[in-house]
């Protein structure tokens, strides 16, 4: 029918050092939403915020060593995009408890994630994938963990910067959107 062949995941991928880095960030997440929400400790914010830093931290971390060490897998190549979609999207979920303007990033977030998904299931389908994020996509991350930060650090700041860290967060998420929508269409004409 098609040329693709499967590639198969080897037990010895679940043990590889950025593989480990990424099912930690994952684990992260419950962690990170029940400290968000507990108010028993008027720290927790902080707690929180050193959760995101953390799940940043390892986000870069994991690539760095994929590439460096010559640690790149197939499970990788699921694993991380997943473990920092869902990172995120739990972030923005919760940020949106202390700053409902975030709901204007959800949506930004998930209508850019289902478009750059179909996109990557026709290019798929054409026989190509996209090897890795593109600068501007670890840009727009950087970005959201700065201003999820923040956000998450300070949850009694000024509405005013509250609502530009949101609009920075939009913005950075959209301009992606923009430009891999562009890549997209560029390989899928070639």
């Amino acid at each position: 029918m098609n040329d693709l062949k499967k590639a198969p995941i080897k037990k010895s991928d679940w043990l590889a050092i950025p593989n480990i880095l990424s099912l930690v960030r994952i684990m992260l997440i419950p962690v990170f939403i029940y400290i968000y929400f507990n108010n028993e400790l008027s720290y927790n914010h902080l707690w929180a915020a050193a959760i995101v830093l953390l799940s940043g931290a390892t986000d870069s971390l994991d690539g760095i060593i994929a590439r460096r060490f010559n640690m790149i897998t197939d499970l990788g190549k699921l694993l991380d995009p997943f473990a920092d979609k869902l990172t995120q999207l739990a972030i923005i979920i919760c940020l949106i408890y202390t700053w409902p303007g975030m709901l204007i990033v959800v949506s930004v977030f998930v209508i850019k994630e289902l478009t750059l998904l179909a996109c990557s299931i026709l290019l798929f389908r054409n026989g190509k994938v996209m090897d890795g994020a593109l600068w501007y996509g670890k840009v727009s991350t950087l970005v959201f963990y700065a201003c999820a930060l923040i956000l998450v650090a300070f949850p009694t700041m000024n509405q005013i910067l509250a609502n530009t860290l949101m609009s920075v967060t939009a913005i950075s998420l959209l301009l992606a959107f923009v430009l891999y929508t562009r890549w997209f269409v560029i390989q899928l004409r070639k």
